[in-house]
Formats: C-alpha cells, sequence, structure tokens
C-alpha cells in the first residue's frame, strides 16, 4: 500500500513537471486581426455639363494616365472658340494700324517735302549773305537786305514745318492713350480665346492616373451634370487593408508599424505599413469574426501595401493582419 501511494506521488510530480515545462516553453498563441480589403476609387466626371457622346471604357479595362474616358458634345464649345479667335484677331489688327505710322507715299511725299525746304533754305542763306557783303560798298539797298533776310526765316520756318510733318508721317497713328487701351483689349480677348479653348479641351476627358476602370455609371446619350461621375478608377495604389484591433492591444501599435497581410491568393506575410489609426473605439462589426465576445471595443486601424503588392488584394476580400513584432499579452 505504501509503495502504491510513492508510485502515485511520483507520478503526480512528474505530471506536474511536465506540465511546468510545457508551460514554460510553450509558443505564444499568434495574435491575427480580422479584416477587409478596401480601395480609395478615383471617380471621374465632366467639368461641365453636356450630352455624353461616347464612353470609350468599358470595367475591367486597364488604362494609362492621358487615356480618353469619354466624350462631351462640343459644338457650342467650338463655335464659342472661333468666335474668341477671331476677336483676338481683330483686336490685333486693330493695335498693328495703331502702332503703325503713315502709308509709304505720305512719308516719301515728306521727305521730299523737306529736302526742297531745304535746298530754299540754303539758296535764301547764300542770298542774303552776298547782300549783306555789298550793303556797304552800296551795291544793295537796305531795303533788298531786309527782304532777302524776311526770305531767310521764312525759308527756315518751311524746314521746321517739314521736318514736324515728316516726324508726323513717321509716327504711330494712335495716340499712347489709345494704344495703351488697345493693348488692354488684345489682353483680354487672348484670355478669352484661352479659355474657350480650355473649355473645349474638357470635352475629351482623360484618366488622370494609371489604374482600372472598377465601374462604368453612364453611357453616350446621358446628359451629366457638372461632376457627377461616369467612371470609376481604381489606382493599384490606393488599394489598402482596414482591420479591427481590441482595446487591450491598441497600445501597441502605431503609425508606419508594419504588418503582415494574408489572405487567399495572396503571398505569405504580404508587407504593409500602418497609415491610419482611428482616435474613436467602437464595437466590432457584426460580420467580423471573432472568437472574443462583440461587446469588446475595437478601434479601426488602416495598412497599406506597396503599389506593386497591393495589385493583389481585390477590395471587400477577407484579410487576417498580423503584427511583425507581436504585441505581448
Amino acid at each position: 500500500m505504501t509503495r502504491r501511494v510513492w508510485l502515485a506521488v511520483l507520478l503526480f510530480l512528474a505530471l506536474g513537471a511536465g506540465g511546468g515545462w510545457w508551460w514554460t516553453m510553450r509558443r505564444p498563441i499568434p495574435i491575427t486581426w480580422q479584416g477587409y480589403a478596401e480601395a480609395d476609387f478615383v471617380k471621374i466626371g465632366p467639368t461641365q455639363q453636356g450630352l455624353l457622346t461616347a464612353v470609350l471604357v468599358s470595367r475591367g479595362d486597364q488604362v494609362q494616365a492621358g487615356t480618353v474616358l469619354f466624350t462631351q458634345d462640343d459644338a457650342d464649345d467650338r463655335a464659342a472658340r472661333d468666335q474668341a479667335a477671331q476677336m483676338l484677331a481683330q483686336a490685333e489688327e486693330t493695335l498693328g494700324n495703331l502702332q503703325q505710322g503713315g502709308k509709304p507715299t505720305e512719308i516719301a511725299q515728306a521727305e521730299a517735302n523737306l529736302a526742297d525746304a531745304r535746298a530754299v533754305l540754303a539758296r535764301a542763306t547764300a542770298d542774303l549773305a552776298r547782300g549783306e557783303a555789298q550793303l556797304p560798298m552800296g551795291g544793295v539797298s537796305r531795303q533788298t537786305v531786309d527782304q532777302l533776310r524776311a526770305e531767310r526765316l521764312s525759308a527756315q520756318a518751311k524746314v521746321e514745318a517739314a521736318v514736324a510733318a515728316l516726324t508726323q508721317a513717321r509716327a504711330p497713328m494712335g495716340r499712347e492713350g489709345e494704344i495703351l487701351a488697345q493693348r488692354a483689349s488684345v489682353a483680354a480677348a487672348r484670355a478669352t480665346l484661352g479659355m474657350a479653348e480650355w473649355r473645349l479641351a474638357q470635352r475629351r476627358v482623360v484618366a488622370p492616373v494609371d489604374g482600372r476602370v472598377a465601374d462604368v455609371m453612364a453611357r453616350a446619350g446621358e446628359t451629366m451634370a457638372a461632376g457627377a461621375p461616369v467612371v470609376s478608377l481604381l489606382p493599384p495604389g490606393n488599394i489598402f487593408v482596414r482591420f479591427f484591433v481590441p482595446e487591450a492591444l491598441f497600445a501597441t501599435i502605431h503609425l508606419n508599424d508594419q504588418v503582415a497581410l494574408s489572405c487567399d491568393g495572396c503571398p505569405p506575410d504580404l508587407p504593409a505599413r500602418i497609415s491610419f489609426i482611428s482616435p474613436q473605439a467602437e464595437y466590432t462589426p457584426p460580420l467580423i469574426y471573432s472568437e472574443s465576445s462583440k461587446a469588446k471595443l475595437v478601434f479601426i486601424v488602416e495598412a497599406r501595401p506597396a503599389r506593386e503588392q497591393a495589385v493583389r488584394l481585390n477590395p471587400g476580400e477577407p484579410v487576417e493582419v498580423r503584427p511583425v513584432h507581436a504585441p505581448s499579452s
């Protein structure tokens, strides 16, 4: 009987030692958080109201930045562009006329008149010099010398008048104020043309970034309001994972912490970095699988994988998230 008791005690001690060793050496239960793949879609619409004439993409198409997605009727904008171009041309022509001088024939005539006036002045100057030289010797009368002086003054005045006429012929036709006002009109017409060309260009809407066409919300023949989405585009870098962290582990996560993602078809331990942590707690969503009580509070956290890895995820796909450096429980 005593032997059996000792055997029982030894067996109990052995079981206790084995249990203690197992408890000490056991691996901690890996921490995983449940979540889903989400996406920030780029919804593209026209900048102005108009009739859709063509939608050139379909769901699932891969498009490059600059690819034409859809077009609108541009008859009105094309006419406005042509009208603005004509108004600019007219304003520039008016400015050119104001800045030009007289006609070439008018300038040539003024130059000839100036040359004739200078010749008359030279002759009158020479006649006056001879008369003044002969006056002391009595060769001419004082009345004659006075007449020669008057003729020279008249010739000098005609030269000055001819110079003024030539300057006027070469000067711009418009006054300085008129030219400045017309330059402002040209600038306004040029701005109007630029706006008309911009509005016309907006009738061909292109993809702003590379991506996949997630949805097409309108068809040719529909009249779209400005800003109403026609195409929903999903750039690869806009896919992220939204998951839920229990309140007890909230203090163990930080922005830019690295996590590992697991999903069907994903490479093992797909890396991502935490990009958003909600500042407010909420109750566990009912569709999230969790073995813990649904009454526990959780925090919404978002993580973004690298652009080249994000394309492996599909919005709505369940994803498991594991911290790379597991927090202590």
